[in-house]
């Protein structure tokens, strides 16, 4: 699951940032107003993480945008004002959830995934599938063939990745961007080694192979026709 951070405190959105990608998820970063509508207007994210200071517009003029233009996706503010006004101006305006700062990251990652069980309007997909492949994304669990495979949270977001784009043949650089956060490195074979684990343990034990190599191009997530 893809969730985009708003936060201009540096040492908070990059310890933010860290975090839930360690717990398994796609983060983006903003770090003003304008940057965070701009991103959250026009990408596919499954939540937000939205600080209430914030240079250029703050938390809830984002927001309030964000729900003119019907924009569903879940809210979680952050913020240090504490007053009860506050909390109530924010949930007025469509947040869903409120954090008040400082907090510990155990109590936000849990409300982080409560919401995302919620879903966009209850919509959201809770499960990605290809074959007899399933991979929860609330529980954070991967099963083939009813056999429960255990992956760790860089391998899981690979795989969600690969399923959520299911068949598209994804470039590295894009692989690099979206689960390591980082520009691709032709010198690294950092991917290359993470697929080959991927593979290893929810493709080669079974049949059908779902993950295949494009030469030259990238990788791909899909069911074979004579499957």
């Amino acid at each position: 699951m893809k969730i985009l951070i708003v936060e201009d405190e540096t040492k908070t959105g990059d310890y933010l940032k860290q975090g839930l990608s360690e717990a398994g998820f796609i983060t983006d970063l903003a770090r003003d107003g304008m940057d965070g509508l701009h991103l959250a207007s026009t990408g596919d994210y499954d939540l937000l993480v939205l600080d209430v200071m914030l240079p250029g517009i703050n938390g809830w003029q984002v927001l309030e945008a964000l729900r003119r233009n019907d924009t569903e996706t879940p809210v979680l503010f952050l913020t240090a004002k504490d007053r009860v006004e506050d909390r109530v101006k924010g949930l007025e305006l469509g947040a869903d959830d409120y954090l008040v700062k400082p907090f510990a990251f155990s109590e936000l990652l849990a409300r982080v995934r409560t919401l995302l069980r919620r879903g966009k309007s209850g919509s959201e997909t809770s499960a990605l599938q290809a074959a007899d492949l399933e991979l929860d994304l609330l529980k954070r669990r991967v099963s083939r063939a009813g056999r429960r495979i255990e992956l760790t949270a860089k391998e899981f977001a690979l795989l969600e990745l690969l399923l959520r784009r299911q068949g598209e043949v994804l470039p590295r650089s894009l692989i690099a961007s979206q689960v390591w956060d980082m520009n691709f490195d032709s010198d690294t074979n950092v991917i290359e080694v993470a697929v080959r684990r991927l593979r290893a343990k929810v493709d080669d034990p079974f049949e059908p192979k779902l993950i295949r190599t494009v030469r030259g191009m990238g990788y791909v997530l899909e069911v074979p026709e004579c499957a």
